[in-house]
């Protein structure tokens, strides 16, 4: 991309893959390829872009180099805006990204893919529930109470962990079970956790269950790694929309795209379209 033609770039230090050292080696690969980064945005010390600043800066593309929650907060934002994004693995588990440039597309890749004009606009499905969409991926059910000992472990808080992990394992085995209601899909009782995972066809579900000693262990590291289907689970199928329901009428907890949220105990969720261009380079799309 010619120096005319500039871009922004979105960068989150609290992101997995965000060191300065990795912000050195992307902007270099940006250089290399005739791209000219004419702002950087550190977000969250500074306010995530909208479009009529992009707008008035005459930008028409921004690259967000963070982890899926950020760029869940980033392309929210951007809703309806004219421009394209381009997303970058810059966190842990990066699943948007590999959802738009395939498994193991890395940063030099993805970045040689657009410089060599092989991306192109797409606006993917998402999952959306009243609290707000999931482009990666969305989580429901007590089993969502790990995502606070990962945070612990990341910000290396001991005390944290262990008391979180304590809490955790609680919940997947004790705490309100989460259950496919409309249309009934899977078993009655429920289960800790249940995964969304949208794409071009709709919303793929997954149930994960944690019975007995030996199943609670190989899930609790499956979730502890985000490594859910490592774990024991079972696919429940295809929807384009579907009513969860927690077993006891407690409030339903759910992860968008890792961020948390609380529901009420029987909600809607559907698929929708996402309202802003996002840049991809693999063949899936």
């Amino acid at each position: 991309m010619a120096s005319d033609n500039p871009i922004w770039l979105l960068t989150n230090s609290k992101s997995g893959s965000n060191t300065d050292q990795a912000i050195e080696i992307l902007e270099s690969h940006c250089q290399a390829k005739g791209f000219f980064i004419a702002r950087k945005i550190g977000f969250p010390d500074e306010d995530l872009p909208s479009a009529a600043e992009l707008d008035a800066a005459d930008i028409s593309q921004l690259a967000i180099f963070t982890g899926d929650g950020s760029l869940n907060a980033a392309i929210t934002k951007l809703q309806g805006w004219r421009g394209s994004i381009m997303v970058l693995p810059g966190g842990t588990m990066n699943l948007l990204s590999k959802r738009l440039h395939g498994p193991n597309a890395d940063l030099e890749t993805i970045i040689e893919r657009h410089a060599s004009g092989a991306a192109r606009a797409v606006r993917p499905l998402m999952a959306r529930c009243d609290k707000g969409d999931a482009l990666a991926g969305l989580l429901a059910g007590p089993g969502t109470s790990w995502a606070s000992v990962r945070e612990a472990m990341r910000d290396f808080d001991i005390p944290g962990m262990a008391g979180g992990t304590s809490e955790a394992l609680s919940e997947t085995t004790g705490g309100s079970m989460v259950r496919c209601c409309d249309p009934p899909l899977g078993k009655s009782g429920g289960y800790p956790l249940i995964e969304f995972t949208p794409s071009h066809r709709g919303m793929q579900l997954d149930a994960f269950h944690a019975e007995g000693a030996g199943e609670l262990l190989a899930q609790s590291w499956a979730l502890l790694r985000r490594s859910f289907r490592e774990g024991p689970h079972t696919r429940l199928g295809l929807v384009d929309e579907i009513v969860l329901e927690t077993c006891d009428g407690a409030p339903l907890e759910v992860l968008l795209d890792g961020e948390p949220a609380t529901l009420p105990p029987k909600a809607e969720f559907t698929v929708a379209r996402c309202e802003v261009d996002l840049l991809a380079t693999h063949h899936g799309f």
